[in-house]
Order: structure tokens, then sequence, then C-alpha cells
């Protein structure tokens, strides 16, 4: 063998070790690519409707494929008063059928009216996929509109809560929400601007993950989400969700990962 074939197997086993220690070693099982979904259609070869179920006694409400539509190239996540289940109320909810890893996600959407609900953009994945409970969130309580509240879970232990203040009540408007997701590092971004970054390795999921769109209510979780009191249908509306991998192309105009390139 020759010392510069030598030298070159030596380079490539340090590539290999460097890249086993880099962000792609924590991305296991991260199927999906780069993508910007619009809502001219719903595919729900991409996207899967959650139906017929609860995520548990402090949801009051059942999962149902009715309450999930587009139109006008918007998805609308509704609530409404429709027995479904074991609930008196009906609520939507969908997810990525692939799992995503380190990079860019956004959404532009604008929540629904009402003490006691939760409109929410997410990354999760959990047990049910054999995976442990990490998330990324972006949740604006129906009680207080004007504000939205971050938060991580981490092999299924949160308490990284943040309340960021918005420009007007999220429900009277679109806003946009983002987060970059790094190895070593998360933030989070309001209508363009940085609004909190976490570099705590204890605060940061490292599991590949499904994206979320949800909205749904409760009677027992009065402390987080206020009071409920239903005063007639409402909706998430959504114009656009997208995911930029790292290193991948600025997706569209205004996206806070062309602020990274």
């Amino acid at each position: 063998m020759t010392a510069s074939l030598k030298n070159a197997l030596r380079a490539g086993a340090l590539l290999a070790a460097l890249a086993a220690t880099g962000p792609l070693a924590a991305q296991e099982g991260a199927s999906g690519t780069s993508f910007v979904e619009e809502f001219d259609t719903l595919d729900t070869g991409f996207w899967y409707v959650s139906d017929g179920w609860n995520n548990g006694a402090h949801q009051n409400c059942t999962w149902s494929k009715n309450q999930v539509a587009v139109s006008d190239g918007k998805l609308l996540l509704s609530f409404d008063a429709a027995p479904a289940g074991e609930r008196d109320y009906a609520c939507g909810e969908v997810q990525t059928r692939k799992r995503y890893g380190y990079g860019t996600y956004e959404v532009r959407m604008k929540t629904a009216t009402g003490s006691g609900l939760n409109s929410a953009f997410f990354t999760y994945i959990g047990p049910a996929d054999k995976k442990q409970h990490d998330e990324i969130d972006f949740e604006v309580l129906g009680k207080d509109t004007s504000r939205v509240q971050l938060n991580q879970y981490v092999a299924g232990k949160g308490g990284n809560e943040k309340l960021v203040p918005l420009p007007a009540p999220a429900d009277a408007g679109f806003n946009d929400y983002a987060f970059v997701w790094q190895k070593g590092r998360l933030r989070y971004y309001v209508n363009g601007a940085l609004v909190h970054e976490v570099t705590d390795p204890a605060a940061l999921p490292v599991n590949a993950q499904k994206v979320f769109l949800s909205l749904w209510g409760s009677d027992t979780l009065t402390g987080w989400m206020g009071r409920f009191a239903f005063a007639g249908p409402t909706r998430l509306e959504v114009e656009r969700v997208a995911f930029t991998a790292e290193g991948d192309a600025c997706p569209f105009a205004g996206s806070v990962a062309c602020l990274l390139n």
C-alpha cells in the first residue's frame, strides 16, 4: 500500500469519525427533506389527519377529520361543539408522516379565540414512535393571545417555558413563527425577529421529529390555559408551513432561513 493511499484512508476514517459526532449522528430517522406547504390542497400522503381519539383526560375534544379543511390557500383547523368519541367537542390536528431534523421550521398562522383553547405549531416524537419524548413548541393560549409560549421537552422533561409578547393579538391577524434547530443551539423567531435562544444542552432535543399543527381545548388545565368557556365555533388558520434543512437554499422571500445563508 502506497503512502498516499494510507494517508487517504486515514483522512477518510477521520472524516467518518467527525461525521459520527456531528449533526447527522443525532438525526437518526430523519427521513423528511425541505418543503414549503401553501395548502392549495391537503395532501394526505404528506399529512396525517388525526381522527377518532384524544390525547388524554386533560383534552376535552376528540380529534376529528371533520374539523380539518383546506380553503382559499389556508389550512383550517376548527374547534366546535360536536360530540365525538368520549368528548362533547371536536377539534383538528394534522402531522407530517415523515420526521425532520436540524434546520429551519416556519409557519404563518392566525390563531383561534377563546379561553381554554390552545393553537399550536410544534415538532414532536415520543413513545408511540419508539422514541423518547422530544418536542419543540410554539403555543398560543386563547386566554391571552397577546403572547406566544415557547417550550422544549427533552426525554419527557419540559419546564423550559418562555412567554413572548406579540405586536398584535395572535387571533386578530397572521404572524410568522419560526425556530432554527441546530446541534447545540435553538433559536426562536417571531415575524423575522429573534426572540429567544437556547444553548443549554439539557434543554435541547436531539431526536428527529414530526411537524404538527393543532387546535384543542381543556376543562382541567385552567391554571395554564384558562377557564374553558365555549362561545361558539373557532378555528386556527394556516397560510404556510415550511422546513428548510441545514445547508439548503433560501426557500421563499422573507424566510428566516434566508437570514442564515
